[in-house]
């Protein structure tokens, strides 16, 4: 078994190696009907030369702008946390492109780096999913993705986004009872600055497109009941850290976990923290935003991220083909 397990991981490292394909990227506004376009970042195999490129506050070694290598491509759709961005998880965008799929990654209106003033609209969340995958199967790069070929990937927040697009329909109204319990928890503390009793009254958007879902540490997971999650009928890659401070598995993760109707491929993240789940910080990134890039002592994160990426890599892999 050890060996087997041993192969299946250098293969999957092998995806994410120099020799493996070239990453065009772009980033695009996409419509959002009459709320502000979304800034979405999009990686996706090319055969156009890379060089180094700063992309806000990270670099990576991409072909800016350049066409697309193939048609009818999978997609996945990356949902971020609280407080994030579109490169939030550019690292496992990237190990995706390498392998064959298209990434499409936006920026959550209202809730990320720069505005959180609607952090918990959940429901928005879930129509921005909506928007992109649109945007991609219709409009961009014609013919380059399959539309019966789609996941999503969604990390804190961004997993609570993609349960609910692929359609769970989270219990709201256990919030308040969990909160007065819990006044100091990370969810708590965000929620604390809006009306909590009009958060049950919120529309999610399901995308039935959606055929797979990777999702780590979700945010809100208490108010998942297995009733909730009854129509998450298909396969779940789901992840947990053992030392998630911000989003405690017991409360958090482990309902939806032990709440889907169809078993998930369950994994543990040993002695990670909450944002080890985000890829390594750059030095300009750990200067701006230190308690997103600070993992335990010993803990070593790119090399867990390398496992991590892998991993997903190969789920989603064996889910919708290369």
């Amino acid at each position: 078994m050890k060996t087997l397990l041993a192969c299946l991981f250098a293969g999957a490292l092998a995806w994410l190696s120099p020799s493996a394909g070239a990453v065009g990227f772009a980033m695009l506004q996409i419509a959002d009907g009459a709320e502000p376009a979304l800034e979405v970042g999009i990686w996706y195999p090319s055969d156009a030369a890379t060089r180094p490129t700063q992309i806000g506050l990270l670099s990576q070694d991409v072909a800016m702008g350049a066409p697309a290598a193939r048609r009818g491509m999978a997609l996945v759709v990356l949902s971020h946390g609280n407080g994030g961005n579109a490169m939030s998880h550019a690292q496992t965008a990237l190990a995706l492109a390498q392998a064959g799929f298209v990434v499409a990654a936006p920026t959550h209106t209202g809730d990320n780096h720069r505005d959180q003033s609607r952090a918990a609209d959940i429901g928005g969340r879930t129509r921005h999913l909506v928007a992109v995958i649109d945007h991609m199967v219709q409009r961009w790069s014609p013919g380059a993705v399959d539309a019966g070929r789609v996941g999503a990937f969604g990390f804190s927040s961004g997993g609570l986004t993609v349960l609910a697009a692929a359609g769970a329909v989270p219990d709201l109204s256990l919030i308040g009872p969990h909160c007065a319990e819990h006044p100091r928890m990370y969810a708590c503390q965000v929620l604390g600055q809006v009306n909590i009793g009009t958060l049950p009254a919120q529309i999610f958007m399901r995308d039935a497109r959606l055929r797979v879902l990777v999702v780590a540490a979700p945010a809100l997971g208490f108010t998942f009941t297995p009733a909730a999650l009854a129509a998450v009928t298909m396969p779940v890659q789901f992840w947990e850290a053992s030392d998630d401070a911000i989003l405690p598995p017991r409360l958090y993760a482990d309902p939806v976990r032990t709440g889907l109707p169809r078993p998930p491929e369950a994994h543990v993240a040993e002695r990670a923290g909450h944002f080890d789940f985000m890829g390594p910080c750059s030095e300009a990134l750990a200067r701006a935003a230190p308690a997103i890039c600070t993992s335990a002592p010993g803990f070593d994160r790119a090399a867990f991220q390398a496992r991590f990426n892998a991993e997903v890599v190969r789920f989603l892999t064996a889910a919708l083909g290369r």
